[in-house]
């Protein structure tokens, strides 16, 4: 039997359900099967009832909810005047990458597979469930399942004895080849070309807005260990509406010193300018490049160079490299044997591209230039919860591993540097849904539980709230001296002198036993059974998703059997209930 066309489609929010459906374009091709790889929404979905082999590849994002590139997807494939016959002519396979963290891990690969079963789709074999939280992170699942999957697949569809696979050290062909000019032509700087273009529509990552930034304060004490800026952005004229709840996108850029350092070590001239070729038609330029292109601009507004490689970059380095120690590393890196100590290599110490790129000087020098766009995957932008108007509370990411040089975050550290009192500053970004939505019936209390700056969220929901006339507010919020980062100390006070809300707090440093907002919740467990069981209110949860989530929902549990007489399974059953509901929310961040 002729093999078939293989199909992956994903719906990725942060790239990494990208860059695992990548990852299996590749390896069918080394097994010598055709392979499209599409972002669900840009696939036809009418056609996959026509489709006979298809890989869905998708992240779980929020409260349970597929990623933005999925959406129009989802929608259709649960209508229910679809056939249960639909698809009966597919074989299937669900990939999901998700984090257990949150209640419903791998919601949306579940529900998914659920669905193509009920319309007639046969399961190669069961769901793969990746989580994040896993040390070696979603590939612990991914690689036994991959390894199955080609198995199956190649059983169904055996490729011809005289083709073989194309070895792991061979590299495939580039999805693009870069054509150097040899004369440099006007190239228009990002802001002449997103203000030469009549905007379609509101400000999108295709079209950020470009925002002029009125203010960057730092609201931390001079002696608190971490600086977080409280950053405000005039969007006059913009197009732009939120409410409540809704987040902010920002697209950082590298430093000039990392662009400079980055050409140094690729031999790369950042004055030079090229225009971008597809090998293979259909296959549509980054939108966010502009014709012709700077290596400069390139590398600085594209490339995410100080991104912490994964391991897709070390197989393509490893095809490419010249030396041989080098390379022999590389692959070893590469290799499901050699994943332990890449993560100690990469993972643990935050090592990023541009250093692993100076540790490997051979073979960074010798990388095509055509290769670049495979190798290092785009400068991805960032999520703000609003504070209110356009005011976003932004912790600048730096600390310390075993590396020399402190690790910085891109785009905290990047806003961090801009100065609007040195001149005008503008900052591309655009809105788009948050995962907390507040209740719109009058009367229906809120507790908010938002320690350091996942309180961001909560002032623009109070500050919606108090404006519409709802009491019945309440806030936990924690932090470490009451003197160094309790954000917004004044205005919450007069809300509470006002009666428009009900402040608990917790400074973690301020006595020798270190106090949470878990405690707190524990202690006035009376009054959250009270509202959660007899007013119907709405608990939600926003910061940071280390240890804090986990320890919250541990507390109400615990509120729920001392205050409810729930047992145990009882308790667990409850919460369950509201997260189910979507009375209980969160939106936590790493």
């Amino acid at each position: 039997m002729p093999s078939p066309g293989l199909l992956v489609l994903f719906g990725s929010q942060t790239g990494t359900a990208q860059d695992v459906s990548e990852r299996l374009g590749r390896e069918a091709r080394r097994r010598r099967l055709d392979c499209r790889v599409q972002a669900l929404d840009s696939y036809s979905v009418v056609n996959l009832i026509n489709e006979t082999l298809v890989i869905f590849v998708c992240a779980t994002t929020g409260q349970g909810d597929p990623p933005d590139n999925m959406k129009n997807f989802w929608r259709f494939i649960f209508r229910k005047n679809l056939p249960p016959t639909s698809l009966c002519q597919m074989d299937f396979a669900v990939l999901g990458l998700g984090d257990s963290s949150y209640a419903k891990f791998n919601f949306v690969a579940k529900k998914l597979h659920r669905r193509l079963l009920q319309l007639g789709g046969r399961a190669l074999l069961p769901m793969c469930l990746g989580d994040d939280q896993h040390e070696l992170g979603p590939d612990a699942a991914v690689d036994p399942w991959l390894h199955d999957l080609w198995g199956k697949v190649l059983g169904l569809y055996p490729v011809p004895l005289d083709l073989g696979t194309i070895p792991a050290g061979v590299p495939l062909p580039s999805k693009f080849t870069l054509h150097f000019l040899p004369v440099a032509p006007r190239v228009c700087s990002e802001g002449q070309r997103m203000a030469g273009t009549e905007p379609q529509g509101p400000p999108s990552e295709q079209q950020p807005f470009l925002a002029p930034m009125v203010t960057n304060r730092r609201v931390t004490g001079p002696s608190h260990f971490q600086d977080v800026r409280l950053m405000e952005f005039d969007i006059t004229g913009s197009g732009l509406s939120f409410a409540a709840g809704d987040v902010v996108l920002i697209q950082p850029e590298n430093t000039a010193s990392h662009t400079q350092r980055f050409c140094q070590v690729l031999g790369l001239d950042p004055d030079q300018n090229f225009t971008l070729l597809p090998r293979e038609p259909g296959v549509p330029c980054p939108a966010r490049l502009p014709q012709p292109c700077s290596v400069r601009h390139l590398v600085s507004h594209y490339l995410d160079i100080a991104s912490v490689p994964r391991r897709s970059f070390f197989e393509l380095l490893a095809c490419l490299s010249p030396h041989e120690l080098e390379r022999e590393k590389l692959l070893h890196f590469s290799s499901p044997q050699g994943q332990e100590e890449l993560y100690s290599y990469c993972n643990r110490p935050r090592r990023t591209i541009l250093e692993v790129l100076c540790d490997f000087p051979h073979t960074a020098g010798a990388i095509p230039a055509d290769y670049l766009l495979d190798l290092i995957p785009p400068i991805r932008p960032r999520a703000f919860s609003i504070a209110s108007s356009l005011l976003i509370l932004v912790a600048v990411v730096q600390y310390q591993t075993r590396l020399k040089e402190p690790r910085r975050g891109l785009c905290s550290s990047w806003l961090a540097s801009l100065d609007p009192g040195q001149g005008p500053v503008q900052v591309p970004l655009w809105v788009r849904p948050g995962g907390l939505t507040f209740p719109q019936t009058p009367g229906t209390p809120v507790i908010m539980v938002g320690p350091g700056t996942g309180v961001a969220p909560f002032r623009a929901a109070v500050q919606e709230r108090v404006a519409q006339g709802q009491s019945g507010n309440v806030l936990f919020f924690g932090c470490r001296l009451r003197d160094q980062d309790f954000y917004w100390e004044a205005e919450w006070m007069e809300l509470e002198g006002r009666g428009c809300l009900t402040l608990f707090t917790a400074f973690s440093r301020e006595q020798e036993r270190k106090v949470y907002v878990q405690h707190r919740l524990r202690e006035l467990g009376p009054l959250v059974w009270e509202l959660l069981d007899r007013q119907g209110a709405y608990f939600y949860l926003a910061g940071n998703a280390k240890c804090m989530p986990a320890d919250v929902s541990e507390a109400l549990t615990s509120v729920f059997q001392e205050q409810g007489g729930l047992s145990a399974p009882d308790a667990a059953t409850y919460l369950a209930r509201l997260q189910r509901t979507l009375r209980f929310q969160s939106e936590t961040w790493a």
